[in-house]
């Protein structure tokens, strides 16, 4: 397998489970900053331009964080990172689609690119707001969704490399506070052997 990927970016939660797997794999790192997303190496892999990207054993290509993840989960049973009952399929599909697809894209979007959400300079503030006040409930949401568990659904599973992904650029990046749950949940995830050495390998620790 072959993970493209962007250093802190939300494909360091797909990196994670990677880790948690233990089976051969290839990083291959994408400098967004430089555009590297838009240039023919990536977009002949990937043409939306987005990591995480995954290639498969086989050539075929994965695109998107929650099928990734879901995948991952399904292909590799032994890591135990795929819930066994529907209902548990079912929440740790919904925490991983509120992570990324309303934490990430609607609020953490809007405080780290504003310009992509208001024209005019001066409603940028609003914006970025705006953006914090989305992270902040989604964040209040977990904190509940963990009382009296050490993982979102009691057991570690994909889905905890979301909200991990989401804590991280929240106090890590942003150096903001965590409600009580989800920060336990959080210094939880970084003492896992797996968050480590991604950390590590991406330069992050």
């Amino acid at each position: 397998m072959k993970l493209f990927f962007a250093p802190g970016a939300c494909s360091v939660g797909i990196h994670v489970l990677l880790e948690e797997i233990g089976k051969p794999y290839e990083a291959v790192p994408v400098n967004l900053r430089e555009g590297a997303q838009y240039k023919p190496d990536f977009t002949s892999v990937n043409p939306k331009s987005k990591v995480p990207t995954l290639v498969r054993d086989d050539g075929s290509v994965l695109t998107e964080y929650p099928a990734i993840a879901v995948w991952l989960a399904s292909a590799f049973p032994e890591a135990k990172l795929l819930p066994k009952e529907a209902d548990g399929l079912a929440r740790a599909l919904e925490y991983t689609d509120y992570a990324v697809a309303t934490i990430h894209m609607q609020g953490f979007a809007r405080i780290f690119r504003p310009e992509n959400f208001s024209p005019s300079e001066a409603g940028r503030d609003a914006v970025k707001a705006r953006g914090e006040e989305i992270f902040q409930k989604g964040l209040g949401l977990f904190d509940k969704a963990l009382e009296g568990k050490e993982y979102l659904l009691g057991d570690f599973s994909f889905a905890d490399s979301a909200l991990w992904y989401i804590s991280f650029w929240w106090a890590g990046r942003l150096g903001k506070t965590l409600p009580k749950n989800v920060a336990a949940h959080y210094e939880r995830m970084n003492a896992r052997p797996s968050v480590q050495r991604v950390l590590k390998a991406e330069g992050l620790a």
